[in-house]
């Protein structure tokens, strides 16, 4: 699937708008598989402006700092899976169908959208997986969440809360559901890729359909009760 559309994160993470340069468009290219293959911790903009061949005050002139930036990558990923969401959903009038695509969509790892080549969402959903709990696992999360930082994960949330509420109007967890969703896709990816044990995922090359399929069976069996 290739959608035209605009993803603009909070202006609070940026100086400078990166997708409206070339030189920020680069910096986005190179900043996620540079941000996987060292980790957040060992992540510098010293080393993202090297592998740019840029100057390390030309990254700071669009973040502030590297955990802006990894929000900022983080709100244009749930940004991007929710317009999937609504483009794989529409013309869908079966409730449980929709909620299905849903859960599908938010598992899916294949999702590369061809027209916007500085953003490969394939190794950004990587990104998720791995580091997507130091954006708000820190002692700054309450402030940050006041600032509207969150904004886009809970636009997303609402979408699915939204879709759950349609197979069952009223259901009073819908946040909660929606939210479970969320975490659960990234969570169990991460243990099926690292701590095996922790997750029922028999065969790696089917991770997509057998955590789908375990989310499927949560998500209706708690909606059936």
């Amino acid at each position: 699937m290739s959608v035209a559309i605009q993803i603009s994160p909070n202006r609070s993470f940026f100086i400078r708008d990166p997708q409206s340069t070339t030189t920020g468009r680069n910096l986005l290219q190179y900043s996620i598989p540079l941000m996987l293959e060292l980790g957040f911790e060992k992540f510098t903009f010293r080393k993202l402006a090297e592998k740019m061949g840029a100057s390390e005050i030309t990254v700071y002139r669009y973040f502030e700092n590297k955990h802006k930036l990894l929000l900022y990558l983080l709100g244009w990923y749930w940004e991007w899976v929710k317009y999937s969401i609504m483009f794989n959903t529409q013309n869908i009038e079966d409730s449980g169908e929709k909620l299905r695509i849903a859960i599908r969509t938010v598992v899916e790892d294949r999702r590369r959208n061809r027209l916007v080549d500085y953003m490969d969402e394939e190794k950004l959903f990587q990104l998720v997986i791995e580091e997507s709990e130091k954006a708000y696992h820190t002692k700054f999360v309450d402030q940050e969440n006041k600032e509207g930082f969150f904004l886009t994960l809970k636009s997303l949330k609402t979408e699915i809360s939204g879709i759950i509420l349609e197979v069952k109007p009223g259901f009073r967890f819908a946040s909660s559901l929606a939210s479970t969703i969320l975490e659960m896709s990234a969570s169990l990816r991460f243990f099926a890729l690292h701590l095996p044990s922790m997750a029922d995922v028999t065969d790696p090359e089917k991770i997509d359909d057998q955590i789908g399929d375990y989310l499927e069976t949560l998500v209706f069996s708690a909606l059936s009760g």
